[in-house]
């Protein structure tokens, strides 16, 4: 074959070529943009969870803090918020179950915590730290685990050390 006989050949290949090329040269343009474009942008926001719910969250979280979620730490956690919220002994439990729920999905302690800090004022967070440590002294048992867990969240609440105190104390009183 000649030199003639080739040259439409390679045209035809050098179309295609082009076209393959610049067709993957827009697919790979088009995904390393959306890649920065992914990484820059901010993240939808999911809705902040109602702060009853995130109240039941720290109470559960407070029960599994030394890895013994006993039925009478669950009890407590269900007459606290019965009485807390005003709720019949079903909704209690299904409010502690959400509790569970957000409890088991949230990342660390802070967010939680935060979520009550920003929304509830300090004598209702006085209020949530007595509520904290009738779930530690439920089982008639205070774990190092729990103290720790209990220092941390009165601590992240904005609670004094001296009000979390007398906290046990009113509860470990009555």
């Amino acid at each position: 074959m000649g030199k003639e006989t080739w040259a439409p050949q390679k045209r035809r290949y050098a179309v295609l070529v082009g076209l393959f090329s610049r067709a993957l040269g827009d697919y790979v343009t088009r995904m390393v943009m959306d890649f920065l474009i992914s990484l820059f942008a901010q993240p939808e926001a999911a809705p902040a969870p109602e702060p009853r719910v995130v109240v039941a969250a720290i109470l559960v979280r407070c029960a599994r803090s030394d890895d013994d979620f006993d039925p009478r730490e669950a009890a407590v956690i269900d007459r606290v918020l019965a009485d807390r919220y005003a709720l019949d002994s079903a909704a209690a439990e299904t409010l502690r179950a959400e509790g569970a729920a957000l409890e088991a999905s949230a990342g660390d302690t802070q967010h939680l915590t935060r979520a009550i800090k920003d929304t509830v004022a300090y004598e209702d967070r006085i209020g949530v730290v007595e509520d904290l440590w009738r779930v530690v002294l439920a089982d008639s048992a205070r774990d190092q685990h729990e103290n720790a867990f209990l220092r941390l969240v009165a601590s992240l609440l904005g609670v004094t050390d001296r009000d979390s105190g007398l906290a046990r104390q009113r509860v470990d009183g009555a």
